[in-house]
Parts: structure tokens; sequence; C-alpha cells
């Protein structure tokens, strides 16, 4: 049975597109599989069709309070929530295929690579564009499906190899292709043949930039050097390569101050690299909300959630003196209660006390204090992430610490506050580095991604470098080899016969 799958043109200006400007069009008509490719405009329709699930990053999620981003938070065993976001289940290790987060991100970042393989094969058949414009577009839409898999085999391991449209039922009924197999048949290659466009290194816009393919492939590099393929030193060198053209070309910059990155005008410049797009009046960011301290009564919104909290071990594990830690650089303590919860004359709406640690790093003050509508970009790949990834990458293909690799480390440390880096040990610094970006890149979606590739976790309670298997967090329960990857969600597999589960699920 033939499916097709009608685009309208309002769904790519809203849930079809990522970018700012996207978010605004109007509705025109509408798009099938079918549809020939005629104009410029249909063109770029189809290519902004492969951003329509980079929200699965941080969309919301299943229970009161869910946000996809939470579950990466929640394996770490470094973040808690409230109970209906099903924290418990994961930091506690009793999570299996129904749990919804795992669901939404197989089912999300799938839809995404369906139609990335369309506009692909749209774009192709277009014969009218300039050669730079079609070579371009399809470089946004194969760098955007490179990075759905990226995250998917990260994820869950040997997944279904899917590169065209599937216009059959039988089509759906595919096994598992290895991990290395995805790596090298789509992930690379995919952004091998984008590095070779014309796309500018920035885009304020938010769609794919040169500067965002080298990103991605930088960290498809560093991961595919570290567990599990294990490509080892040509691996690290083709990373550092690409996040040294970053730091080498200057596009980007860091911020000088921290609250730089949640001021929503600051969105896609600077440091950014690759964000998701939200917009005040059409799609706000739900992790502000989420990452909000429950029933305190300090926001706008109707709910405060409590879905996503650092542990205090955590965040009382960086090192003395560090900025970050300071209040609301990347974690507050105190806020104003609200007036709608306060009246007027109770000194709480000067300072509420909120007994804990919270997430600053999504605290959009107007939505908080005002409008309840979080207009600050979700972050993928940003500058010091990229330094760091330079640090650990030509670390390792060198086998020891040059100038810029020091200089990279040291300079988000200086931001910190914190004294150089010294040491020259090729072991002594990588520890350095993955200690960094655990401080640095917290409750962006990358310490979990940092455990996996390592095989390493940092004990927040006695600072050692445990391994993975046999790490106890710090709510009592010990990683085995079953939490590498995440169970293949029950509804694929009732649905597709020939997929087998992931061990220990």
């Amino acid at each position: 049975m033939k499916k097709q799958i009608i685009y309208t043109l309002a769904a790519l200006g809203l849930t079809l597109t990522s970018c700012e400007d996207f978010l605004k069009e109007n509705p025109t008509g509408s798009l099938t599989t079918s549809s020939s490719v005629s104009s410029p405009e249909i063109a770029r329709a189809f290519v902004n069709g492969a951003y329509s699930t980079i929200g699965t990053w941080n969309n919301g999620g299943g229970g009161w309070g869910g946000n996809n981003a939470s579950l990466l938070e929640f394996m770490t065993g470094k973040a808690d929530g409230n109970s209906q976001t099903e924290a418990f289940k994961f930091y506690n290790l009793e999570y299996d295929a129904r749990a919804f987060y795992i669901d939404n991100w197989w089912s999300g970042l799938y839809a995404g690579i369906a139609r990335a393989n369309l506009a692909i094969q749209k774009i192709g058949e277009f014969t009218t564009l300039p050669a730079a414009t079609k070579t371009n577009m399809i470089a946004e839409a194969k760098t955007m499906r490179a990075l759905y898999y990226f995250q998917l085999v990260r994820m869950f391991g040997d997944i279904p190899k899917i590169t065209s449209q599937i216009t059959e039922l039988s089509q759906v009924q595919t096994n598992r292709s290895p991990v290395k197999e995805i790596y090298d048949e789509i992930i690379i290659p995919d952004l091998l043949e984008a590095e070779k466009s014309t796309l500018p290194w920035r885009d304020t816009e938010g769609k794919i930039s040169m500067g965002a393919v080298k990103a991605i492939l930088a960290d498809v590099y560093l991961t595919y050097a570290g567990f599990p393929v294990r490509a080892g030193t040509q691996a690290y060198a083709e990373s550092a390569k690409r996040s040294k053209e970053i730091l080498d070309n200057g596009t980007y910059t860091l911020f000088t101050e921290y609250t730089d990155m949640i001021i929503p005008a600051n969105r896609n410049q600077k440091e950014f690299i690759l964000q998701v797009q939200h917009e005040k009046d059409i799609r706000h960011n739900g992790m502000t909300p989420v990452t909000l301290p429950a029933f305190r009564g300090i926001a706008a919104y109707a709910d405060e959630y409590g879905g996503l909290i650092p542990r205090k071990e955590f965040v009382e594990s960086y090192e003395k003196g560090d900025k970050r830690t300071e209040e609301k650089q990347f974690y507050y303590t105190f806020y104003k209660g609200h007036p709608s919860d306060y009246p007027l004359g109770d000194p709480r709406r000067d300072k509420l006390e909120l007994g804990g640690y919270y997430v600053y790093k999504y605290f959009d003050k107007q939505a908080v204090d005002s409008d309840a509508k979080a207009n600050i970009n979700y972050t993928i790949y940003r500058l010091a992430d990229v330094m760091l990834m330079y640090a650990e990458a030509a670390n390792r293909a060198e086998g020891s610490p040059n100038a810029q690799a020091r200089k990279a480390l040291n300079d988000v440390r200086a931001r910190a506050k914190l004294a150089p880096v010294t040491a020259t040990g090729v072991d002594a610094f990588e520890q350095a580095v993955w200690a960094e970006r655990y401080y640095e890149l917290a409750f962006e979606s990358k310490i979990w991604f940092d455990m996996i590739r390592t095989r390493k976790v940092r004990n927040d309670v006695t600072k050692a470098w445990d391994n993975f298997v046999g790490h106890t967090t710090v709510y009592g329960k010990t990683f085995t080899a079953n939490q590498l990857l995440l169970p293949i969600p029950k509804r694929e597999i009732d649905n597709n016969r020939n997929l087998v589960q992931n061990a220990g699920f």
C-alpha cells in the first residue's frame, strides 16, 4: 500500500522548520511526495521540511513537566525531576521500552529522516536551480539527515537504515544495521558532501551553516574515535581538523558573560553555531517552565514544573571559585516571588529562597516575569563545545596537548575565572577536558553521550573517574552494560518483526 505524505505549507511555516523566518510564513497550498519541484520556493519548502523535527531535542514529552531533553539528563544520575516526568524510572534504572521519552526520540528522529530523504530526492530532480543553490540545499538536507542518524546511533546502537522514501508498508520491516555501517554509509558521507558546499559560515536565521557542518563532523569523528566503534587516532585527527577550522575561521566568538546566552536578541549570534529556533507567538521554548522550581510562585507561568533539577552533589562538585556556580550564572537558588502569588508587602516579593539549585540556562526573564512565552533558543552546538572537542581530539591525535589545544581549554576556564590547566600528559590533560565538558555543557544534552563514548563517569562525590560499567550514582544505583544503549521502543518492536530488542530490555 503506497503512502502519500501530505505537507501543508502552513506546517512548513510552523512545525516543519526550525528557522524564525520560516515560523512566520503564511500557508499557500500543499505539497505531496509526488509533487514536482517547479519553483525555487517549492524547492525551499522541501528543504525546510528537513528541519521539521529538530524540535525533538527539546519538545515536551509525555507526563506533566516532561521534556525530551530531560531523558539524557536523567540518565546521567546528575539530575532529578518531579514524579510525573518519570525521572525516578531513569535514576533508579527501572525504565523500559514503554518509556514515553524513548518513543518520542525514536519517532521524532525518524520523521526528520523521512523528510530529509524526501528533500534530497526532490531537490535532485530539480533541473533549473543554479548549481550552487541546488548543492547548498542538498547539503542542508543531508546535514540534517546525518544529525538525526547521529543522535539515533548514540541512543539505540544498531538501527534500521532508511535512505529513500518509504512507499510500501513492507518497507518498514527493516533489519537493524550495525552502528559502524550507519556512520560509514550515511552520517560521514552526508557530512563530507555537505562540507564541499558553499554554505555560509553562519546563518543568523538558524539554518544549517558551514560552521554547523564542521561542528557536527567534529563531534561525529570524536565519537567515532571512541566507543563503540573505536576508530582511534585517525578519527581523532579528523575531528581536530574540523574543530580547528572553526576556531581558525573566527566567525564564532565566546560571549563575554554567561547570561548573554539567555538574551533572546542573541539567538544565532556570536557563540551559537546550531540552535532549535523558538518564536514568542508561535513556538515557545518548553525548557523554561520545565526547569522552574515546582509550585514556588516565581513565574507568570500557570505551571512551574520542577521537571528537570540539578543534583546538589553535581553543582557542588565544581571547582571552588568557578563563576558558573555563582548565583544566576548557570544555576540559581533564589528569585523574587511573582505578584500573582504573593500580595503587596510580602517580603517574598523581593526575595524568595528556593531551597536548592535550579538550572538558569533556560531562564527567559521576560517570559518568567511577564508573558510565559519563552523566546530563547535551545542550543545544540556552541563554540565552547567545539573548543573542548578540539582540545580533546588534538591531544589524542598528537599524543600530547599542543599550544592551541591548551589555549582552547584554558579560554573556556578563563571565562569561568579559573586558573589554567598546566597538565601536559595525554591522560591527565584529557581528563581535564572531560571535566570541563561536564561543567561547561551541563544540562545541554552532552554529558550522557560523553559517558557513553568514553566509558568513564566523573564521580561527583569522590572526584575520581569511574568506569562506566560499575559506577554507582548518587542514587545508589550501579550502571551495567545494559545502560550503554536505550531500549528500542516497544511500539517499534511490535510493528517491525525484524527488530531485535537491545540487551536487558
